[in-house]
């Protein structure tokens, strides 16, 4: 009886032990939020791991346009692989933070009502639940209405907190993606800054070969090698343009699914809080003490 009832008041949600960041040692950005350094150093390991099965494929189509078409390749692998570390830790926060909404706090119970003098009840439901509701933002917004609950004499008040606390959520989602936006701007740029320097290639090529021969047939093989300057331009274009094509598109799903993880969480705040709420306007302080 006494283990059963320690595992019943164990937390079952814990950011400390459940966040993916966490887990293996590095301090774990807020909500959805992604440690740069830890996606960094992903990319790093992913990008020498990319390259190092490109090495039985060097003398393929596919493994030269990642290792003879300059510098901008490498560049292009690094961001990408980059960004896919930032989506992969990112879809396994949020992950944890839709795991709340299963979990409710205020009892079910149609005469429940909530008020300054039943606050601490779901409060303490609340730890009960989660070890650090801080790092939860269903549980953040709830936390900083009920901590307000006894300064506030009208419905409407607690309602406006829970909206406010949700566009500043909102704004935090939009702050989370910004380095994903400047590498799905970046990537292409990449790609281009290599079809300038193949063209450039080309052309210098070129010029250095109608410099050195008059003959027809030198100057068909001398082309064979200047076309190669003409390989890096298109072939750094089509791989930055794959590239933010696939980001994007794993941007826009997940950051679709945490809108609507938000959205869910303001109804949940309505339906469980909002609507259990009521609010003693006569009451003495000191009586609700």
């Amino acid at each position: 009886m006494i283990a059963s009832e320690t595992e019943s008041t164990e937390p079952v949600l814990s950011w400390a032990r459940q966040d993916i960041e966490q887990r293996i040692g590095f301090n774990g950005g807020r909500f959805t939020r992604v440690n740069n350094f830890l996606s960094f150093l992903v990319a790093c390991a992913l990008t020498v791991l990319f390259y190092a099965i490109l090495v039985p494929f060097d003398h393929t189509w596919f493994g030269q346009s990642f290792t003879k078409r300059g510098p901008t390749p490498y560049f292009t692998a690094l961001f990408s692989w980059w960004a896919c570390a930032i989506l992969f830790l990112k879809w396994r926060k949020f992950v944890l933070q839709d795991s709340a909404l299963a979990h409710h706090v205020v009892p079910d119970a149609h005469d429940f009502v909530l008020s300054s003098s039943t606050a601490d009840r779901v409060t303490d439901n609340i730890h009960r639940i989660v070890e650090d509701p801080s790092q939860f933002v269903l549980f953040n917004r709830i936390l900083i209405a009920l901590s307000n609950l006894r300064n506030l004499g009208r419905i409407a008040d607690v309602d406006d907190i829970l909206r406010s606390q949700s566009e500043n959520d909102e704004a935090g989602l939009e702050t989370s993606y910004s380095l994903l936006k400047a590498f799905v701007w970046a990537i292409p740029v990449l790609g281009f800054i290599g079809t300038v320097l193949g063209l450039s290639d080309a052309v210098s090529g070129f010029g250095l070969v109608l410099e050195s021969t008059q003959d027809v047939s030198q100057i068909v093989a001398a082309l064979k090698v200047v076309t190669g300057g003409l390989a890096t331009a298109f072939e750094t274009t089509l791989q930055a343009l794959v590239a933010a094509l696939a980001i994007q598109l794993l941007l826009t799903w997940l950051k679709k699914s945490e809108e609507e993880f938000l959205d869910a969480c303001s109804d949940y705040c309505l339906r469980r809080i909002v609507n259990h709420l009521r609010i003693m306007p006569f009451e003495p302080a000191s009586e609700a003490e």
